[in-house]
């Protein structure tokens, strides 16, 4: 039997888009299409804990990039 997703025993792996954005998803499902693993599993604090550390700019990369190419 698998864990539920809403349970604390579940484990999740940290994805991530094209556009450098972050989720969580559970461990053992497909990873929707358009997102990869970013090398990050644990329970979701430790995954939560994990995306907190390293998306600390939610404007999606084509927005970025826009930026930094009129500045």
């Amino acid at each position: 039997m698998t864990a539920s997703v809403d349970s604390d025993s579940a484990v999740y792996s940290v994805v991530v888009n094209h556009e450098e954005q972050y989720s969580i998803w559970p461990v053992g499902k497909p990873v929707p299409q358009g997102w990869q693993e970013a090398g990050k599993q644990g329970d979701k604090a430790e995954c939560l804990a994990y995306v907190d550390e390293v998306w600390t700019d939610m404007r999606p990369l084509s927005l970025r990039q826009a930026s930094t190419a009129t500045a």
